[in-house]
């Protein structure tokens, strides 16, 4: 009998688990402080709008005066140290916050997860001079109970403003820690663990970013995740995803970056297709559009060439490539995957998740999403929470069966299809008869 290939990946993610996740009770500290031990490397791994510097136990960030076109989050993220933080049977992570600076601030506390579920936040509004203490609840979950993220695997804690300030940013950050006991973290049944998307190459059972040939390494990139029974050679199917919007409020963390996209490999559980995830950019200006279409002519463009390059150099089946996307990501399946008539003519099914071409946003009228509607070629779209009875006359205009679920989530996010729920069941059983047909 010929043994079953595990996946590096599974096996590294449940060594680090047992590595920092101590037995149910063993004697633990009240808390766990997150700033990095001495020696350890630099405590800041990305800064965007905001200075910071770290000195006797207290983060300073400052944030002057925003131009006109910078986009309306400003952010220092703390990664996680080589082999996490021992959070797995933590209740919380809290912090002091200070602002001392001139003007009012709207802050938010991020811990993100790793797989791509999602991040628990804590938020406050701090006017000058006020000091609040926050905590993020590490077992928080959406509406319907389905856990944010899984503890014992976060990736960062992110110190976001929200806004365009109107005087400059000055905060101090004290005190990070972990704290309280909760159960050893079991995640639930049949939960899809998702792959951290890294600079490696290509191989079976990674997430890596790519970039078509040309395209400097600081210029846009997709996301390539080629399933654990990837061979060369050998034509799988192609999931096409699109992301949603950057958009951060407490019930939604969304980056608009492709790394955000999960519904492919929920949708695959990791096997038998081959998921990219695209940004939307903007050539003049070198640049994935984090926010809106891009330049949607370049966007069209783009996921023509790079469907075209995972075709050619990793055998993805050009008879089976399905187009799929969240909010954005999910106007973009019309808006544009039926731009014209050369990328409309790559899909055979789309799926779409909480919204749709012809929504009015963004240029996505109604009119134009029914003009657009009749140039697709594919065979079937399956629709997860959104309203048939909004959507129906764009859909009868791609005169092809549409099928209609409701998630149950109750959540602006994707995490519903990283589990067995009845919705995404039969999402998968609709994408197997969708590409099995010939």
């Amino acid at each position: 009998m010929k043994a079953r290939r595990i996946s590096p990946f599974l096996l590294l993610a449940a060594g680090w688990l047992a590595s920092i996740t101590p037995a149910a009770g063993a004697d633990e500290p009240a808390e766990v402080s997150l700033w990095p031990e001495p020696g350890r490397g630099n405590l800041v791994g990305g800064l965007r709008g905001m200075r910071a510097v770290f000195e006797g136990g207290v983060l300073q960030l400052a944030a002057d005066l925003p131009p006109p076109a910078s986009a309306a989050y400003s952010w220092a993220s703390l990664p996680a140290p080589v082999g996490g933080w021992p959070l797995g049977r933590r209740a919380t992570v809290e912090a002091n916050v200070s602002n001392t600076g001139g003007g009012e601030v709207d802050f938010m506390l991020w811990v993100v997860g790793e797989s791509g579920w999602d991040a628990v936040p804590a938020v406050a509004k701090l006017g000058p001079g006020e000091t609040r203490r926050l905590s993020c609840r590490l077992r928080e979950t959406f509406p319907d109970g389905t856990p944010k993220i899984d503890p014992a695997r976060v990736s960062e804690v992110r110190l976001m403003v929200r806004g365009r300030f109107r005087s400059p940013v000055r905060l101090e950050l004290r005190g990070l820690v972990a704290r309280g006991e909760e159960p050893v973290w079991t995640p639930p049944a049949n939960r899809v663990p998702v792959p951290p998307v890294t600079d490696e190459s290509p191989a079976p059972g990674r997430r890596v970013r790519i970039r078509l040939e040309g395209d400097p390494a600081g210029g846009p990139y997709a996301v390539l995740h080629l399933p654990e029974d990837w061979r060369p050679g050998v034509r799988l199917p192609l999931i096409v995803e699109y992301p949603g919007n950057i958009f951060f409020v407490p019930g939604c963390y969304s980056t608009g970056l492709p790394e955000q996209c999960v519904i492919g490999a929920g949708l695959t559980r990791g096997r038998g297709a081959i998921c990219l995830a695209l940004p939307f950019v903007d050539r003049a200006a070198g640049v994935i559009a984090e926010g809106g279409w891009g330049v949607p002519d370049d966007t069209a463009a783009y996921a023509v060439a790079m469907v075209e390059h995972v075709v050619r150099e990793f055998a993805a089946d050009p008879a089976n490539v399905v187009l799929t996307g969240f909010s954005r990501g999910a106007l973009a399946c019309g808006f544009i995957g039926l731009r014209d008539e050369r990328i409309a003519a790559l899909w055979k099914g789309f799926h779409a998740c909480q919204h749709y071409d012809g929504d009015g946003w963004n240029g996505a009228t109604e009119a134009g999403a029914l003009e657009r509607a009749r140039r697709f070629r594919g065979r079937a779209v399956f629709q997860t929470d959104n309203s048939r009875a909004k959507f129906q006359r764009v859909m009868d205009a791609m005169s092809v069966p549409v099928t209609w679920a409701d998630s149950g989530l109750g959540a602006h996010a994707t995490a519903m299809f990283l589990d067995d729920r009845p919705s995404t069941q039969a999402l998968r059983r609709w994408f197997d008869d969708l590409v099995a047909a010939p």
